[in-house]
Order: C-alpha cells, then structure tokens, then sequence
C-alpha cells in the first residue's frame, strides 16, 4: 500500500529538516518522493514525525538475560499484563521478556535495537532469543577483546592475520561489529584478577589492553567495518578512572579511517560509568568537564551516555570483575560466568537511589556529558539497559534533557543528593535540548555511527522505519512542560516498520519478526581460508565445542539483513 503521513512537523537531522511543516510518503516498506492519488492519507496534522529509534547499545537478548530472568524472579513477576488478540503476555521490568522487549520499544517509536556484547560461543542463543524478539531490527556486536587469538594477534603485531580473523568471525556468528569490554581484564578475571588501566598487561599474555585496543582499531579499519570498533573501556566504575578514559580514546587518534559512512575510529560506550575523579568514593567527583573538553576538540570519537534513571535495576556485563566488585559493594546475589578462551560475565540486581549520594553524582554525571557535548552527532541516549537503567525510561530522560526547569526542580527539592550539585557542574548548566537535537541523539546520529544506509532518515529509498508522537511543539514549551514530553514519546501516535503500522494510538495493532543485520565482508576470502587453517588446530585442542556446533547456520537467522562491506588488501 501507498501512505501519505499529512502536514506533520518533520525531524529529520539527516537530510537538515528541522520542524518543517510537510507530508512524508512510503510505498512498499519505502520512503518515497511521490504517490499515487489512491495512497491512503493518515492525518498527523501538526504532530511530530520523526524516523524511527535507533539504540545504539543495550542488552537483549543472549545468556546473560536468561541468567538474569532465572535468578532475579522478583523482576520477572513486575510488568505482568495478559496477552491479547496481537500481542502475547509481557513479563519483566529491567529484564522484560523477549516478546515484552520488542512491544516496548514499539511502543517509543523504535526500530532498530543493537545487542552489545554477544560471546560468540553463545551466538547460537543469542539469535534465537532475536528471533523471539518482535518488531525491532537487531545487529549483534560479538566480544573480541579478550579472545585468545585475538590477543596472540594483537602481541604480535600481526594486524592482517587479526583482520582475516574478524572478518571470519563476524560471518561465523552472523555478527555487526567489533565489540571491547575491558580488554584483558575479562581475561584476566579467570584467573581471579583485572587490570588497571590501559597498559596493564593480561596475565601470563604480555600484552596490554592499549596494544589490544589499537590492533582491533586498524583490523577494523583495515576491513572497512561500518561501525568503529565498540569500546567498554578498563576501570569502569571506579574512582580516577577518568585519565583511562582519556587515554582509551587518544591512542586511536592517529589511525586512519576507512569507511566512507562514519567519521568515527572508535565508539565508547556507557560513559558516565568511566568519568570520576578523586581517589575513592570518599572524594570522587565528577569528570565529565575533562572528558567532554576532550571530545569537543575530537572528531575521532563518539559516544553513548548509560544514563542513570534511579531506578532499581540489573546490573549485567562482559566485565566479570567489574561485577565482582559490584556484589562486594552492595552485598546482593551475584552471578558469575567465564566463557572459555573468549569472555566473562557476571549479574547483580542494583537500587539507584536519590537518596544515595553516589548514585545522584552518577546521575548528575550523565547529564553533564549530554549538556556538555556541543555536537550533538557525536552522543547518543542509552542507559545501557539494564545496567544504568530500563530502556523504557528513555521518555523520561528526553524530558530532563528538554528541561533546565525539571532538573534544578530534582536538586532543589532534593530528589536527589546533594552532591549531584555538589560534585558536578550540572546545576550551572542551563542547555535545553530541542526536538532536532534529540532526533539527533536518538535516531540520525546512532544511524550515521553504525553506518547504517536505509534507515534513521525519511530519505527517499530508506525504509519506512518512522515515528508520530502526539505532541504540537509549537504548542508546548518542553522546560514547563517536562511530564506531557515524557508520556508522548512513551506512546507513540504511531510507529510504522518497513512500511507497516505497527502502533496506533501507543498500542500495539500489529506483530512482525525482527531481522538481524549482520557484515559480510568481501576481498578477505584468501586470507580468511589461510587464517582458518591457522585457527582450527588451536580450537580443536582448547575449546570443548566442535566446530560444527559453534558456527551460527543460516536457520538462526531467517530474516537476515546483510551488509557487504569491501576490504581494504
């Protein structure tokens, strides 16, 4: 069918659209420039048309969910509802149930979800739990900075080996990127240890997580990879992390890019948990103003935020030891799991409270690096779900962010600690986000990031991935109007998919399978055969799988996207 969405007020960053009042047409899943007079008209008079959501990071689907749904029943038995005649029963609340994960997000207008660290001896679960997941399109982002072939690789300064081996893996387990969590910590965990800082090397390796970090930067680049490489970066969570951070960031500065999509060589991800100052959690304050100083003078990098939402939550990462630390700190259950020769991760449940005076500087902390980040192509809105915080309290960070009013309101009031004042520049921040920049932040910025070419932008041949929110922004003053911004873009007016409506009225009216987006890269096939060869007797001997049974088949992914990206010989 043809459909014409009637005199909306168009967001749309990427094509430099900025509140103009126009009509937006798609046929056949795509965004079109012209239909036919039998198009059917949908009247969006005066509300807010947008492309639809993009989250650039968030934890969905694979074992640690499953972990976390079986160990954490408490969570499981909030945001209970019924099924209905299209949609089946939603569980969870920071760990939904895979078919409650794809109606939320829907439900906010979203259409493209990633998963942020898939081990690949678990990526055969991890694309089923995909399959399970409704309505969204997820990229998988498989872990490599503590793969034992990688770090082998990396010590030996053997960047093309390292590149074949990447393309390899990216096709074995049908994945979109390269993902870092910690390198050589996680490593490092199994044998009851981490590392600090990036030239700390791994345990019984020799090599560093700086030598790790730049070796996946050049094999990335090296193959032309869509996406920088995704980094979780060392000391995360911990008092002086900060000059970490920095380093983590400047030792990519100077390899050279080659994707003709993005301008990015490295993403760091969750950032508000790597950005404190002081020595302890006695004197630690705020560092955002040195990373974003940092950032405002650097195209090379960009970043996701892992808001703190006050709520209580999962915490779930690649960052075994980080998890350690967590259970040691607030005494709750811990779950622990090494992956073998790849990874490992751990689950404790986590109350952010306003009451806490840490939890509000971390809170504070996020904010800052939204205000103080002054292109907004280069930040993205995540909470890191769940760790931060429940994707479905994005809404209600577009709306602190769209209000200077509401946020001096929480620390005035001491709805939370003083010290998010105290400790951090935010109360001297008076920035409003505008509705561009927050289409920016959410959809045309993750898009260009990932390096995405049909989607995040009403570009005529793009998919018809887009969002109505049922808001008049010439009608409404966002600073004063903070609650009605949170519940428009928690229920969208409509959410259509490749074309097809999937919510009406903030209600799901239609259910379709998720695709996986996975890269192919093509040029390699020679050294990827060679570096096969190489690979399998080391395989064979360490892991306790056959290698038949750890490649992901086609069938785990039915609906696939797959991007072809050229190699770089």
């Amino acid at each position: 069918m043809e459909y014409i969405l009637k005199n909306g007020i168009v967001y749309d960053p990427a094509n430099d659209i900025a509140g103009e009042k126009m009509d937006v047409m798609f046929k056949d899943g795509k965004i079109v420039s012209n239909v036919s007079s039998d198009a059917k008209v949908l009247d969006v008079t005066d509300k807010i048309v947008m492309p639809a959501g993009v989250d650039p990071h968030a934890h969905i689907a694979g074992p640690k969910l499953v972990v976390g749904r079986i160990y954490r029943p408490e969570d499981s038995r909030k945001g209970v509802t019924p099924k209905t005649d299209v949609c089946r029963s939603e569980s969870g609340f920071s760990i939904p149930s895979c078919p409650a994960t794809g109606y939320r997000y829907s439900r906010m207008g979203y259409g493209t979800v990633v998963e942020a660290a898939v081990p690949p001896l678990e990526a055969k679960h991890t694309h089923e739990e995909i399959m399970a997941i409704p309505n969204i399109d997820v990229p998988p982002l498989p872990l490599f900075g503590n793969n034992w072939f990688v770090m082998q690789y990396a010590k030996e300064d053997r960047i093309d080996e390292l590149a074949a081996f990447i393309s390899s893996w990216l096709k074995i387990v049908k994945g979109y990127g390269v993902k870092l969590v910690n390198p050589c910590g996680s490593e490092a965990w199994g044998w009851g240890m981490n590392v600090h800082g990036i030239d700390d090397p791994a345990p019984y390796w020799d090599v560093t997580s700086k030598e790790v970090i730049r070796a996946l930067s050049k094999a990335n680049e090296m193959l032309g990879l869509p996406h920088s490489i995704h980094v979780h970066a060392n000391d995360i969570g911990h008092p002086g992390n900060t000059p970490t951070t920095i380093g983590t960031i400047d030792c990519v500065k100077d390899i050279t890019k080659n994707s003709g999509v993005r301008n990015q060589t490295i993403h760091m991800t969750h950032l508000q948990f790597h950005i404190y100052n002081g020595t302890s959690w006695r004197d630690v304050e705020s560092g955002a103003g040195d990373v974003t100083d940092y950032i405002n003078k650097n195209k090379h990098v960009t970043f996701d935020v892992g808001q703190i939402t006050l709520d209580e939550t999962t915490t779930m990462t690649a960052d075994g030891p980080h998890e350690y630390s967590l259970h040691a700190l607030n005494g709750l259950k811990w779950a622990n799991k090494d992956i073998e020769l790849e990874t490992s991760s751990g689950l404790v449940p986590f109350i952010y409270s306003g009451k806490s005076p840490v939890h509000s500087l971390m809170w504070a902390i996020g904010l800052e690096l939204f205000l103080g980040t002054e292109d907004p192509w280069q930040v993205c809105l995540t909470t890191d779900h769940p760790n931060a915080g429940p994707f479905i309290r994005y809404p209600r960070i577009i709306s602190w962010l769209m209000s200077n009013e509401r946020r001096q309101e929480m620390m005035d009031n001491k709805e939370v600690h003083p010290w998010a004042h105290r400790k951090s520049a935010l109360a001297t921040m008076d920035r409003e986000y505008d509705f561009n920049e927050i289409a920016t932040i959410t959809r045309a910025g993750p898009a260009k990031i990932y390096g995405f070419k049909d989607r995040g932008a009403l570009t005529p041949g793009f998919n018809a991935d887009i969002a109505v929110y049922d808001l008049n922004p010439n009608d409404i003053d966002p600073s004063r109007e903070p609650t009605a911004i949170e519940a428009a873009f928690g229920a969208a007016m409509y959410t259509i998919k490749d074309g097809q409506i999937l919510v009406k009225d903030g209600e799901i009216v239609k259910v379709v399978p998720s695709h996986t987006i996975w890269t192919n890269v093509k040029g390699f096939e020679e050294q990827e055969n060679a570096i096969m060869e190489k690979v399998m007797p080391d395989f064979n001997r360490f892991y306790t799988v056959k290698f038949e049974n750890y490649k992901v088949h086609d069938h785990f992914t039915p609906y696939p996207i797959v991007v072809d990206v050229q190699a770089s010989k």
